[in-house]
């Protein structure tokens, strides 16, 4: 029996807990390769089913690491398996992806990890989208850090919840000039959101369709690092015109941006091009240096390796720092410093890769 083999009659094993039936035969997993020391595997889970993602995951990677000669297991995530019927993937869920009414473009700020500025980016992106005369949304759908409130300047706000069930409706927060919905806005400030994948998965369908967003040119969205439930519950669940993948120059930060910008690639979400936050640093007392505390030219090789655009290089300024803290977004309070310049340059950049002909 060749490894493939041994794989595949391994994972008979791993089984839907609802119908008995194995995830080999469900088709949700699929397209087993074998390369010791490495095995890798595509997992297309029907929404459903997420609920079982982890306990899946888990038992199909200690599966084939059983095997003599595997060490290192890969999972992939694809489109989940057609469940027939009309409209319907099983259980209820939507096959396709559904527009937000009113809402003409959904745009993605990503990041691999923490700690790269993601959400300084989304909340600048959508201000600077907004002072070119755009309608503007910013969904923070970063639900265990959510952060957008405290720089927008409204954390201590609460938006207007209408109904209940199904017909709940939220009223998002105007400042800025954008509209904006947080889980910030929602709970206490030293309240910790304690939750698995179904319940993240229902908070932010709730905030991409029963927020009040009315019409909007743009929905900048902040989602949370890394490649988890969030990011497979908003690619999903929404058609997007494209993801924006924020790292830092630093080699560990470039390792995990690649996979989340694989990921994006995998579920045929458009890849609109990288921003490198914290490109140099500008001292306030010398505005002509930079200093490249974190290395250079990192975003431009993650560009390049993956054929994308680079789209800005933010400078670390103090104003940023201070404007984050304050509720004041650089771009409205500093427009004439070097890191305003960037992210107006971002917006520029983003609407013309969402507005070119395909």
């Amino acid at each position: 029996m060749n490894p493939v083999e041994q794989a595949n009659h391994a994972l008979q094993q791993v089984k839907d807990a609802g119908s008995g039936k194995s995830a080999l035969e469900l088709g949700w997993i699929e397209q087993i390769r074998i390369s010791p020391p490495r095995a890798v595997f595509r997992l297309s889970l029907p929404g459903f089913a997420q609920e079982q993602r982890d306990r899946i995951v888990t038992e199909a990677r200690e599966t084939l690491l059983s095997i003599d000669g595997i060490d290192d297991v890969q999972i992939e995530i694809g489109q989940p398996p057609s469940q027939g019927g009309i409209g319907q993937a099983g259980h209820g869920q939507p096959a396709e992806r559904q527009s937000i009414p009113g809402v003409r473009q959904v745009i993605a700020v990503s990041s691999g990890k923490g700690g790269v500025g993601k959400s300084t980016v989304a909340v600048n992106l959508a201000c600077a989208l907004a002072q070119t005369g755009l309608r503007v949304g910013l969904l923070d759908a970063d639900i265990y850090g959510p952060n957008a409130p405290t720089m927008l300047g409204v954390a201590d706000q609460t938006p207007e919840v209408q109904g209940s069930g199904d017909q709940q409706r939220i009223v998002p927060i105007e400042t800025c000039g954008i509209a904006m919905v947080s889980m910030g806005l929602l709970i206490d400030d030293h309240q910790p959101v304690i939750w698995r994948g179904p319940m993240l998965n229902g908070i932010i369908r709730q905030f991409l369709y029963q927020a009040e967003w009315g019409e909007r040119d743009v929905l900048v969205v902040d989602l949370p690092p890394g490649t988890g439930d969030a990011q497979l519950s908003l690619a999903q669940a929404v058609p997007m015109a494209g993801v924006v993948i924020v790292t830092t120059p630093q080699q560990v930060s470039l390792q995990d941006a690649r996979r989340g910008l694989a990921m994006f690639r995998q579920m045929g979400i458009p890849v609109l091009g990288v921003v490198e936050n914290m490109s140099a640093f500008i001292p306030p007392d010398r505005p002509d240096c930079r200093y490249a505390l974190f290395g250079s030219g990192g975003g431009a090789q993650l560009a390049s390796d993956y054929d994308v655009p680079l789209l800005a290089q933010i400078p670390m300024e103090m104003p940023v720092q201070e404007g984050g803290d304050t509720g004041r977004p650089i771009v409205i309070n500093r427009s004439e410093s070097a890191s305003a310049a960037e992210f107006n340059g971002l917006a520029d950049a983003v609407l013309k890769a969402v507005t070119q002909p395909a």
